[in-house]
C-alpha cells in the first residue's frame, strides 16, 4: 500500500490545524490507517493520537477504504457532497462514519491564510474578487448548458425532453397492460 505523498500530507495537516472540531472527530482513532483509492490512484494514512494524519507503515492493514470513481475530480467542480455521494466506503463502521465526516465539512480558510501574508483587506478583496469571478464563470456555463439544451430538444430535436419520455414510458405502460387484456380474452374465447 503506498503511503499519501508528503504534500498532501502536509496540507491535510495544515486544514486539520486550523479546525479543531475536525482534530477531535479523528483522535478516538488514533493509530488507524485508512486508504483512498482512485483509479490508477491509491494511498494510504494513519491518524496520530493529536487528529493529525501521517504516513502509514509499509505493512499496515487499512481499516477503512474510501473508492473514489475516476470521475471525481469532475465530480469536485460540483462540490464535495457530490465526490461524497459517489464515494464507497468499506470497514470500519465508526472510523468512515468520522473520515467521511471530516472531509465532507473539512474547508479551507483562504482568506485567513492569505491575511498573513499579504494583510486582512487585501486577503477580502482578492478572496471576494475571486469568488465573484468563479460565480460569473458558473452562471455563464450554466447558462449555456440550458441554451444547449433547449436548443438540442426544441429546435433540433437531438435531445428528448423528460417530459416526453415520462409520456412515452406510460404509453408502453398503457399498451403492455392492454395487451395482457387482450391476450386473456382471447384465451377466454379459445
Amino acid at each position: 500500500m503506498q503511503a499519501f505523498p508528503t504534500p498532501a500530507i502536509l496540507a491535510v495537516n495544515h486544514l486539520l490545524k486550523a479546525a479543531t472540531w475536525a482534530r477531535d472527530k479523528l483522535k478516538p482513532f488514533a493509530g488507524h490507517t485508512a486508504k483512498i483509492s482512485m483509479p490508477p490512484f491509491e494511498a494510504a494514512f494513519l491518524i496520530l493520537e493529536d487528529g493529525l494524519i501521517t504516513t502509514p507503515a509499509p505493512d499496515a492493514e487499512a481499516e477503512v477504504s474510501i473508492a473514489l470513481p475516476a470521475t471525481a475530480p469532475l465530480l469536485a467542480l460540483q462540490g464535495n457532497d457530490h465526490v461524497m455521494r459517489a464515494a464507497r466506503l468499506e470497514g470500519s463502521a465508526d472510523f468512515a462514519e468520522a473520515l467521511g465526516f471530516v472531509i465532507r465539512n473539512l474547508r479551507w480558510d483562504v482568506e485567513e491564510d492569505l491575511s498573513k501574508v499579504i494583510g486582512d483587506i487585501a486577503a477580502h478583496r482578492i478572496v471576494d474578487g475571486a469568488q465573484k469571478f468563479v460565480s460569473w464563470h458558473q452562471k455563464a456555463a450554466q447558462n449555456l448548458a440550458e441554451n444547449l439544451a433547449e436548443y438540442f430538444t426544441e429546435e433540433q430535436p437531438l435531445i428528448a425532453r423528460r417530459l416526453a419520455i415520462t409520456d412515452f414510458s406510460s404509453d408502453i405502460d398503457r399498451l403492455r397492460d392492454d395487451v395482457a387484456r387482450l391476450e386473456k380474452r382471447v384465451q377466454r374465447l379459445s
